[in-house]
């Protein structure tokens, strides 16, 4: 069995930058327990499989641990070796995920992604974990499907020294540290030691929670969001509503080709 890879940087327009994601098209569906070793094997935040169905793709994401319901880095590298490699020619793509149908579409600023929206809500009981394990003695609070803890500026966030053992304890997906920025609307930092992933370079489906949280707070629906990585990436986001009132985020970035290569199974 052979199977196609591509190594995609996301959210940055260079190599060695933003978020590393490896992207695999298929013909069809293996068992899970492939392509979760495929995931473990490339050990990488995220490893995206997909398959078309009909007009669309059906979009799958494994960390080295686990498949997960929703990412982003990992969708705009699939959405990129489509439109770059596998020489897809319509105005927008349609995949069929876990968190529903995600659309893409090509722009002036790279790629942007069409992703549900989820606004944090204050956490009443802060877990002890969670302040000791970013050495922190108090802080603003809120949960999504992380928890989302606000510091008052961006140099605060950078310095953090996170203890991962202690933040693999919480419930919850991660932890997302988040501040306004000194050039940027917000930025952050992404942790999630529970999927293998001690910190993510840039996490697009956090910013399905960040950018609705400094939306609120700033006042405005267009935001340009910074992550404080090592590698380091830039994520346009914008907060709209659809047809039907429930909120979306609308997640723009560029993506940068490190590496193809087959992947060979015996």
């Amino acid at each position: 069995m052979e199977v196609k890879l591509y190594q995609v940087d996301a959210f940055t327009d260079h190599v060695f930058g933003g978020n590393p994601a490896a992207v695999c098209p298929l013909g069809g569906w293996p068992e899970d327990s492939l392509l979760q070793k495929i995931a473990e094997e490339n050990n990488l935040s995220e490893t995206a499989f997909f398959i078309a169905e009909g007009a669309a793709f059906h979009l799958r994401w494994f960390t080295p641990e686990a498949e997960v319901d929703l990412c982003g880095h990992a969708t705009l590298a699939t959405a990129h070796v489509l439109f770059k490699h596998l020489n897809y020619n319509k105005p927008e793509l349609v995949f069929r995920t876990r968190s529903g149908e995600l659309r893409v579409q090509q722009s002036e600023y790279g790629l942007s992604m069409n992703f549900p929206a989820s606004m944090p809500e204050p956490v009443s009981s802060i877990p002890e974990a969670l302040l000791s394990g970013l050495g922190l003695e108090s802080a603003k609070v809120f949960a999504a499907y992380d928890y989302v803890v606000e510091l008052d500026s961006e140099a605060e966030v950078a310095a953090l020294k996170p203890d991962f053992t202690l933040l693999a304890q919480l419930d919850g997906r991660g932890v997302l540290v988040t501040a306004p920025g000194d050039t940027h609307d917000f930025v952050s930092r992404c942790f999630f030691p529970k999927l293998r992933v001690n910190e993510d370079p840039v996490t697009g489906s956090a910013h399905c929670e960040l950018a609705p949280f400094w939306a609120q707070k700033l006042g405005k629906e267009k935001l340009v969001a910074a992550q404080l990585s090592t590698r380091g990436g830039i994520v346009r986001c914008e907060v709209i509503a659809n047809a039907e009132g429930s909120g979306r985020v609308v997640l723009t970035g560029q993506a940068a080709d490190y590496m193809q290569g087959m992947i060979t199974i015996s």
